[in-house]
């Protein structure tokens, strides 16, 4: 048999061969072509592939990709036309283990998983075909990570660590892509290995199944279900998910992002047991925080006063993770812990009550403790996790690095 690059049977004497042999670099590009098309992305692995891809949006003939630290890169579709765009979403969903569910007008939604791990949405409801991708970049980060990149300092990255093995229950909350699921692996971390932690959500994202067996507590990863009929048969929601989780021996429930009736049994689960328990909710604004959650509350029936003592008796800690984006200035995205809160009852209003632990100051947006003290009892189980309540005291500019803007103000 002839090599890959030698003459075919047919090209000898004077006669000229009509393809020239491929080069070994155009090997290499055949076979990586062939294995990405069969294995992984198929045509846009090479742009997945790229460092610090983020997100990619393909709407008709255009490609939009946003890469950390980069500004907004526009180009064209890696796909011919229409008719292929959907052939890859429907050959990409099928070998994710969707293929019950693939994109045609009876259905004209379909979400996914790539090999890699990143997630997939598709729509035909739109005037162009439109297909998402989401990539978690740093789907490996630990807390130590995000103190290396600004994300925390070394206080609240040590007051957080302590919280979660401490077992407060804490609301992650942010705006979108400020690194609230990141922010949330990272404490999923730091569950002691003698503990087993249940992650529910309806889209894959924490992924801390995917770790090495004995980095941290043993893991459970529930997922919700989509209906497979016209009456909701085989539907399972996350609010269906609680309680399930809690039957497998899970001394902790974490939640991707509450957004609907979930919000009552998480909050009850954090009171009846599932003490350390965590979640994430989109707020826009850190002050919106706990009008954001009464959203799901009143949604599920609660009134606002059986809504507001829910809250207080079930969360210890509510963090705020903000961003500021600099990308369109030849910066970066800095993304920050700039908030963190203790409950603390009921308000003289009828609201929750809570204190600033760590807040910003002028001229610079991230978290630093205030003069507002833990509750003794949460400052116990603190201590007898190694932090120290001097160190609040001794540190009031925290450990943060300069921040480097290039805007005239944060």
């Amino acid at each position: 048999m002839n090599s890959p690059t030698s003459a075919p049977d047919n090209c000898h004497g004077k006669h000229r061969c009509s393809t020239k042999p491929l080069t070994a670099d155009e090997l290499e590009r055949l076979r990586r072509e062939v294995f990405n098309l069969m294995f992984l992305a198929g045509a846009l692995q090479r742009v997945l592939d790229r460092p610090g891809v983020e997100n990619v949006v393909i709407d008709g003939d255009q490609m939009w990709i946003d890469s950390h630290g980069k500004p907004r890169e526009v180009t064209r579709s890696p796909f011919k036309d229409r008719a292929q765009a959907i052939e890859w979403v429907n050959q990409m969903a099928a070998a994710s283990g969707h293929g019950e569910r693939l994109l045609s007008y009876a259905t004209a939604t379909v979400e996914f998983d790539l090999p890699d791990g990143a997630r997939v949405a598709a729509t035909l409801l739109t005037e162009n075909l439109t297909i998402a991708i989401r990539r978690h970049r740093l789907e490996r980060a630990t807390l130590h990570d995000l103190m290396q990149w600004g994300a925390v300092d070394w206080l609240t990255g040590g007051f957080l660590s302590a919280a979660v093995k401490a077992g407060l229950s804490i609301i992650v909350a942010g705006d979108m892509a400020t690194g609230k699921t990141t922010l949330m692996r990272a404490l999923g971390r730091e569950v002691p290995q003698s503990e087993r932690l249940a992650t529910l959500e309806s889209e894959p994202e924490l992924r801390l199944d995917h770790d090495d067996p004995g980095q941290h507590a043993h893991v459970l990863a529930f997922r919700s279900r989509k209906s497979n009929g016209e009456n909701g048969a085989g539907e399972v929601t996350l609010e269906d998910l609680v309680p399930i989780s809690l039957r497998y021996k899970a001394t902790r429930v974490m939640v991707g992002e509450v957004r609907g009736p979930e919000a009552v049994a998480m909050l009850e689960a954090m009171i009846a047991g599932g003490s350390g328990s965590m979640c994430t909710l989109h707020s826009k604004d850190p002050e919106a925080v706990i009008d954001r959650l009464m959203v799901p509350l009143a949604r599920a029936g609660l009134s606002d006063q059986a809504a507001y003592r829910l809250i207080a008796s079930a969360v210890d800690l509510i963090v705020y993770v903000d961003a500021i984006d600099e990308t369109s200035m030849g910066g970066q995205v800095h993304r920050f812990v700039s908030h963190i809160w203790e409950t603390a009852g009921r308000s003289e209003g009828g609201g929750v009550a809570l204190g600033q632990l760590f807040g910003p100051r002028v001229g610079d947006p991230r978290a630093r403790p205030t003069r507002t003290p833990v509750s003794e009892r949460r400052m116990r189980k603190l201590e007898r996790k190694g932090f120290q309540r001097r160190w609040l005291v001794e540190h009031p500019d925290g450990g943060w690095p300069a921040l480097e803007l290039k805007g005239v103000s944060a």
